[in-house]
């Protein structure tokens, strides 16, 4: 059997700011659709992360910081005590497994549907300009609904939200959170001027349309401390919603990583491409010298395998790697990468929806 921890050094530890990880390979943020209407977790969710606890990171599915941050049924919360206590069993399951877990804080913006908001209201964004596409509701498939665009004396409880957010994963045992700023999410629709049309403080300028990340990524590093904060961008991905890109994505991401540089998170982790569909970028974008101006560590994601893990660490261009669809049925990962195992490939009915079948019924590798 190989022994692939002779060719890289992915398998050996690393610090994320305060959190030390046995190794360098993370479970990305996989939304998975197994929780009822409530959105808490329970000993179903516990036993399939704490499955998967020798990740050197766990970053937990993207989680509502709010019902009105809601946009897909089955997903899970974090503004509520039940679904905090729900958390805390996910959490002691991963610890006493020896791992690490940090929540992803999301809200949707405008990729929502009036059936999935409180009193049927309108999805918020910075402007109202509809996305394409449908999103998923305790009745099927149903078109995306026309956001409304968020007055300036709202933004303070948006940002209010992911306090409280940020607030309640320290209470549920989180090591750390990540600040979801991307897949054309709410503070990713801030930060691109193809959904951001405003002409307030938070709109118009480069300056302006980073300024909610920037306020978002601050407010919650008083609560956790900049070294258990990390956060996620994608500059070029179009899903959610088929998003425009920036029009000037060098200069739109460039000067928000250095803006987050003052903080000195734990980490940046990247959607290098299009979400699970390709690493191609448009003309005159490039990945790489965006990393390159963050001064901490890096996480590269997005169809990766082992061998170009292993060569974009050798280059010096990754600190870490994170997978997501493999962790979905290979609970082991880390160890069948570093043996060179066979990895199982779960087919995609199995991704979404349903209880533990195909959730929580994966073996682990015949090594």
């Amino acid at each position: 059997m190989t022994d692939n921890a002779t060719r890289t050094d992915l398998f050996t530890p690393i610090n994320l700011g305060a959190m030390k990880l046995a190794n360098r390979i993370l479970m990305a943020p996989v939304t998975r659709s197994r929780y009822a209407e409530d959105g808490i977790p329970n000993e179903l969710h516990a036993e399939y992360y704490a499955q998967r606890a020798t990740a050197g990171l766990i970053v937990a599915e993207a989680t509502n910081i709010s019902a009105q941050g809601r946009g897909y049924a089955a997903t899970p919360g974090i503004w509520s005590e039940e679904q905090v206590a729900g958390w805390k069993k996910v959490t002691d399951a991963v610890h006493a497994a020896g791992g690490k877990i940090v929540s992803q804080l999301w809200h949707v913006g405008r990729f929502s549907s009036v059936e999935l908001q409180p009193d049927g209201a309108a999805p918020v964004a910075p402007s109202a300009i509809k996305a394409e596409g449908d999103t998923y509701t305790t009745n099927g498939f149903v078109p995306v609904s026309m956001p409304r665009a968020l007055e300036t004396d709202e933004i303070p409880g948006i940002i209010e939200q992911y306090k409280r957010a940020a607030e309640n994963a320290k209470r549920a045992g989180f090591d750390g959170v990540e600040v979801h700023s991307a897949n054309s999410y709410l503070l990713d629709q801030f930060l691109r001027d193809s959904t951001n049309h405003r002409t307030d403080q938070y709109g118009g300028s480069i300056e302006n349309r980073a300024r909610l990340t920037l306020e978002v990524t601050e407010a919650i590093v008083k609560i956790w401390g900049n070294d258990r904060v990390g956060i996620r961008l994608s500059p070029v991905t179009p899903d959610a919603g088929n998003t425009r890109p920036d029009s000037n994505v060098m200069a739109m991401y460039g000067y928000l990583i250095q803006q987050l540089n003052a903080f000195d998170l734990a980490y940046l982790h990247f959607v290098e491409g299009a979400t699970a569909t390709s690493r191609e970028v448009p003309e005159g974008v490039d990945m790489d010298a965006l990393s390159a101006q963050f001064n901490g560590p890096f996480i590269g994601n997005n169809n990766y395998d082992l061998d170009m893990a292993i060569e974009r660490r050798a280059q010096g261009k990754i600190d870490a790697v994170a997978f997501g669809r493999l962790f979905i049925s290979n609970p082991d990962l880390v160890e069948r990468l570093r043996r060179g195992a066979e990895l199982t490939i779960a087919p995609r009915e199995s991704y979404y929806g349903g209880g533990a079948k195909g959730y929580t019924d994966w073996p682990v590798g015949n090594y």
